[in-house]
């Protein structure tokens, strides 16, 4: 695997090791200013980190173990930032709907790179918005 590939990974599993998951959006509840979307996967952030909107790191965590398997990287033509998503022990289905919902308007777009378990040398798989 590529070292910085590796290290990028690691400094991700040592920020989330050490950091409290909020999950302030359970799967199933409304977000709070737009009632009709409705979470498929809990969403909340890292206690005690800082993001591009002044909040914590935000996370997906799904039904899976507690690995970092993917992260997505987001833009957001509305609040005209951009952010990284770590999805934390994310099935398939549930990194789908991830992708799905920071992708499904035209405000925002995103792409979601998965952690590489293939063999080393061989760059992680991404799938492009």
């Amino acid at each position: 695997m590529n070292h910085c590939h590796e290290d990028f990974w690691n400094a991700l599993d040592e920020l989330a090791s050490t950091s409290e998951i909020v999950i302030d959006r359970p799967k199933g509840s409304a977000h709070p200013r737009f009632p009709d979307f409705i979470y498929r996967v809990d969403y909340g952030y890292l206690k005690n980190t800082a993001s591009m909107d002044g909040g914590g790191i935000d996370v997906w965590v799904g039904s899976g173990g507690k690995k970092i398997d993917a992260v997505l990287c987001v833009v957001d033509l509305m609040k005209r930032d951009s952010e990284i998503k770590i999805l934390i022990g994310c099935t398939e289905e549930e990194k789908a709907e991830v992708y799905r919902t920071h992708n499904e308007t035209p405000y925002m777009k995103g792409i979601l790179i998965r952690r590489d378990t293939a063999e080393p040398g061989r760059p992680g798989d991404r799938t492009d918005a």
